[in-house]
């Protein structure tokens, strides 16, 4: 076996890392009013540089932002996308763990104009870490991370969409493509050559819970990822050839918890076959996310990233433990077409998930190490 010299790499990780403490607390002094926008960007700069030299050191060959300019990872995205407006109303998310049940609340959003894009969103930030990446990290490959088409519908379906503005979907799903593949165009004019698209939706639709969930609001579980996968594909017809794009999917990923559980079966035939894009990094990390199966339906060139390190515990997994299971997905998708990374984001929102930097940093290291011994 080989090193990959394109994305995604032999040792990948999916893109938010853990902010520091005073990342933290320039947040909370700008919340408060105690110190301007220049100030926190500063703060948020000084950290961007930090985990570019943490992501360098470890081994790896790719480096993001940590997402480290985000509260979130998906709606500080959405909410600039054009038509789009946050409500008074607050968006209620059930997660759970080990230890119980906890509830993830945000403000909602609605459709109230057309989809559209009026400049390149994150295209700032992203020139801001290819700059860095080239001064710090020049043999990294900078990568960026933005929500799926999907996210913009799957937060609250058709309610939260106006059905003056769009009283047929066709020309919202139109629209929404329309303004994805400009943002898609607008990233790779910038140097883009590394894209990943998270999408929680067609992880989540697997789950019979969440199914259920969609039938209430109105819409339709048994093909909603279908419409999806349609989207993405059109959001990314005609994209350069240099910029490479993965999607990720989990089942939620915040302060340590999930929101949703089940096999990928349910989604595995449309989506593996269907979705344009170049590789998948899939959550696998316990038996929420089902066996290996469903990765049947990959087909030749497709590379599939298997999230086996938790980010949600600090307890590190054997090399053994990975290389078994690695052994054993490689049973449905040749092994020259997988990868390894952690199973999702160690801070999908700016509070983070239950670890310490140096656990983060010891799993990163396990994911190089346990390719290397792997791939070679």
């Amino acid at each position: 076996m080989s090193r990959r010299t394109t994305p995604p790499f032999r040792a990948d990780h999916v893109g938010s890392l853990l902010r520091p403490a005073a990342l933290h607390e320039a947040r909370a002094r700008f919340a408060a009013g105690e110190i301007d926008a220049d100030a926190l960007a500063e703060a948020e700069n000084a950290s961007i540089d930090d985990v570019i030299a943490l992501q360098r050191d470890v081994g790896l060959q790719t480096a993001t932002d940590g997402e480290h300019r985000r509260a979130s990872w998906h709606m500080d995205f959405i909410y600039q996308l054009g038509g789009v407006e946050r409500t008074d109303q607050m968006l209620q998310v059930h997660f759970h763990n080990p230890g119980g049940d906890l509830d993830f609340e945000s403000p909602a959003m609605a459709v109230t104009k057309r989809i559209g894009l009026n400049h390149t969103i994150f295209g700032d930030a992203f020139t801001h870490l290819q700059s860095r990446v080239g001064e710090l990290a020049p043999d990294l490959t900078p990568k960026l991370t933005i929500p799926s088409p999907s996210m913009v519908h799957y937060r609250g379906g058709r309610s939260a969409i106006s059905r003056e503005v769009y009283p047929d979907l066709d020309e919202f799903w139109t629209d929404l493509s329309t303004a994805y593949a400009a943002e898609v165009r607008g990233l790779a004019e910038l140097g883009c050559s590394y894209l990943q698209l998270d999408d929680t939706s067609l992880a989540y639709l697997n789950d019979p819970r969440q199914r259920a969930l969609v039938a209430e609001q109105g819409g339709d579980p048994e093909h909603q990822h279908e419409r999806y996968i349609r989207t993405i594909n059109a959001a990314l017809a005609g994209r350069p050839e240099s910029l490479r794009v993965t999607t990720h999917l989990c089942r939620g990923n915040f302060q340590s918890s999930w929101a949703a559980e089940g096999s990928y079966e349910f989604v595995a035939e449309a989506l593996f076959g269907g979705l344009e894009v170049d590789g998948f990094f899939l959550e696998y990390d316990d038996e929420r996310s089902g066996g290996f199966e469903p990765l049947r339906f990959v087909p030749p060139g497709k590379i599939v990233v298997l999230g086996l390190v938790t980010t949600k515990s600090s307890v590190l997994e054997s090399k053994d433990d990975l290389k078994r299971r690695i052994d054993e997905a490689a049973r449905y998708v040749p092994l020259e077409q997988l990868c390894l990374s952690p199973q999702c984001g160690f801070s999908s929102t700016v509070e983070g998930n239950a670890l310490t930097r140096d656990e983060e940093i010891a799993k990163l290291r396990l994911v190089v190490e346990t390719a290397q011994e792997v791939w070679g």
